[in-house]
């Protein structure tokens, strides 16, 4: 009966040193994503004094790089935007699903996170609300208009919005759950129209 119970504590000690490693990786991974994600918007503020116009639509990314930050205030929330959304991305930050539009090519943005780490608080967020993509060629903020709980396996909410702008944001439901949870959490947002 010892030997079982050693071998039980052994297991938890393992087990709680793996937790802990994958936690402090992934901490390490998000805060030097937010730091790549700083360095490109002060880049773009100090260009926006010369004449240059940028295309959005000729924006693209590699997978794993970082683009951009996701702000929300509501839920003090700065988060680094990576491009890609499989599991090495989203130790990163914000993933950014390869095949949607960013922000000012007139389409569909969709946008993913853990609900464990970096959309932790997520549910938190109301109709709206406001969001803001601060890419390295503009600031674009979106409202809060909608929000539904869909199961894990629906894909129907990846689709084509053309010509109308619209963000998603996707997280695993419920947020407490522990382990692969069932269902996605779903964010929908409009933009919002600026005089910039």
């Amino acid at each position: 009966m010892r030997k079982i119970a050693l071998l039980f504590m052994f297991a938890g000690i393992v087990f709680l040193a793996v937790g802990g490693y994958q936690y402090f990786k992934t901490q390490a991974a998000e805060k030097n994503s937010l730091k790549e994600a700083h360095t490109l918007v002060e880049k773009r503020e100090s260009l926006e004094t010369t004449s240059k116009t940028f295309d959005p639509d000729s924006f693209r990314a590699n997978t794993g790089e970082t683009v951009g930050l996701l702000q929300i205030p509501s839920i003090d929330a700065e988060l680094a935007i990576v491009e890609g959304t499989d599991p090495d991305d989203l130790e990163k930050g914000v993933g950014h699903f390869k095949t949607s539009a960013y922000p000012g090519q007139n389409d569909q943005i969709l946008l993913s996170g853990h609900r464990d780490t970096v959309f932790r608080r997520l549910g938190d967020v109301e109709i709206g609300e406001t969001f803001t993509l601060q890419l390295e060629y503009g600031d674009f903020t979106y409202e809060m208009v909608d929000s539904k709980i869909v199961d894990a396996d629906d894909t129907t909410i990846i689709k084509s919005t053309a010509p109308n702008e619209e963000l998603v944001i996707s997280t695993c439901y419920p947020f407490s759950f522990v382990g692969n949870a069932p269902d996605r959490y779903i964010i929908y947002a409009k933009p919002i129209k600026t005089d910039k």
